[in-house]
């Protein structure tokens, strides 16, 4: 089963991927920050991350930093879920390593529609830096 890891740090949109994820048939886990996320990752590693970019104690940006300059991390797909929209903000989650870029507020079926892109992609191209 694929395991998705969800960082953020605000209950409600915890709650509204997860449900969406859900019933799509993934194993969901939350985190509240980055901290949280990273001792969850180093225990059972999640196939897929969306992460948060504000978030107190490790933001999304030194998360996806950390996790993609560690050899045993590097492969673990991540989705930037961001209120930050500016274009400096998309290039920052590219030069952390994100794989992909989905500003809020966001559509679940948009969600749903990338997180399946992004693990489809993975198995039959495994290529990345597709920041949108």
């Amino acid at each position: 089963m694929v395991k998705i890891l969800i960082v953020d740090d605000e209950p409600s949109i915890r709650f509204l991927v997860s449900a969406s994820l859900e019933d799509e048939g993934y194993d969901i886990t939350e985190a509240v920050d980055g901290l949280q996320a990273y001792d969850i990752i180093q225990k059972d590693k999640p196939n897929l991350i969306i992460l948060d970019v504000m978030m107190p104690g490790l933001t999304g940006y030194e998360l996806c930093s950390r996790l993609k300059n560690d050899a045993s991390t590097r492969d673990i797909l991540i989705l930037m879920l961001t209120a930050k929209g500016q274009e400096n903000d998309r290039l920052e989650s590219q030069q952390a390593g994100a794989d992909f870029y989905l500003r809020k507020p966001f559509s679940p079926l948009e969600l749903i529609e990338v997180v399946g892109s992004l693990l489809e992609n993975q198995v039959i191209a495994p290529e990345r830096g597709s920041v949108r």
